[in-house]
């Protein structure tokens, strides 16, 4: 069997441990197993694990502290952690993004949905590998941004792994290609910038809080220029909300003024948009999406054709 990654498992149950050993194991994970705060801060400093599931419920150390102090330690900080939690509140929820949360899973666990975050999570170390620790910030950083919307759980992963496919089918490069996938976990890093009022407003935008939204792509850009490694990212994170007659946002560009990563970027963008829900609306249909990119391309002309007929190709063949 493949070897696939590496994953620290933290639970007080030692049926629960061995369930998801179990489970991880048969799919080619490398599990160890930890019964205690105290052991699994050990496990982690010793096997640096590509991923984390911590219970948050435990006697003595509980996993709020376990990840608290996780984060604190240089070898440990950009593990990536997802809490086991049956407490489904958002309070919980936000308790665990202060200390430090990745991700959550509900407990007992969807074997399904475990592979998925497991997989996404190490694919995610994987591509921050060559990154020094400041740039590997950035990206944890992102994923926090992510997990304070209920919405929008998973859009980096979905959006990093679509963007990828789809540019293999327009052929471009390897570097390409870790820009796009780079990109999908990027975009929206400057929504740390953006008020939760707004930011997760149920309803419209009024005309003021969209200029204040707006501003998420030029602070994108702010934070990741200095980083020299990110600089092939930036125009994803600046241009993906511009459109080809001129009618997009920050710098109002046209037709191949836009970047070319940008171009192939906004269309999944917008599709993984159309088809999740949000706090304001409720996903659309695959077929339906597709046919409003369909109309915003070639009836109003803000996407790029030739990206979106391969796209649409690209999605219909499943």
């Amino acid at each position: 069997m493949t070897y696939r990654g590496s994953v620290l498992a933290v639970d007080d149950d030692p049926a629960a441990l061995e369930g998801l050993a179990a489970a991880l194991g048969s799919l080619g994970y490398d599990v160890w197993q930890a019964v205690d705060g105290e052991s699994a801060l050990i496990l982690a400093r010793e096997q640096q694990p590509d991923v984390i599931l911590l219970d948050v419920v435990m006697p003595g150390m509980n996993g709020y502290e376990v990840c608290r102090r996780l984060k604190e330690e240089d070898e440990t900080q950009l593990i990536p952690v997802v809490f086991l939690t049956g407490r489904g509140t958002r309070e919980a929820r936000l308790k665990g993004l202060e200390a430090g949360a990745t991700d959550f899973l509900n407990k007992p666990c969807d074997v399904t949905d475990l592979e998925v975050r497991v997989r996404n999570l190490v694919g995610f170390r994987r591509l921050t590998e060559d990154l020094d620790s400041a740039e590997r910030i950035l990206f944890s950083v992102a994923r926090t941004i992510e997990a304070r919307d209920e919405d929008t759980g998973e859009h980096c992963d979905r959006l990093a792994g679509l963007a990828t496919r789809l540019g293999e089918r327009l052929a471009l490069g390897v570097e390409d290609l870790k820009t796009l996938r780079r990109g999908g976990y990027l975009h929206d890093l400057g929504k740390i910038g953006i008020p939760d009022a707004i930011l997760l407003k149920p309803g419209k935008l009024s005309e003021e809080e969209w200029v204040i939204m707006r501003r998420h792509v030029e602070i994108g850009v702010e934070i990741c220029a200095p980083m020299r490694t990110l600089k092939p990212v930036l125009p994803i994170i600046r241009h993906h909300h511009e459109r080809r007659d001129g009618s997009g946002y920050p710098d109002r560009l046209r037709d191949k003024k836009i970047p070319y990563l940008a171009r192939v970027f906004q269309v999944v963008d917008v599709f993984d948009a159309l088809t999740n829900d949000r706090c304001y609306r409720r996903a659309m249909s695959v077929p339906d999406a597709l046919d409003m990119i369909r109309d915003e391309t070639f009836e109003k002309g803000w996407w790029d054709p030739e990206v979106v007929t391969e796209f649409i190709t690209m999605v219909e063949e499943g």
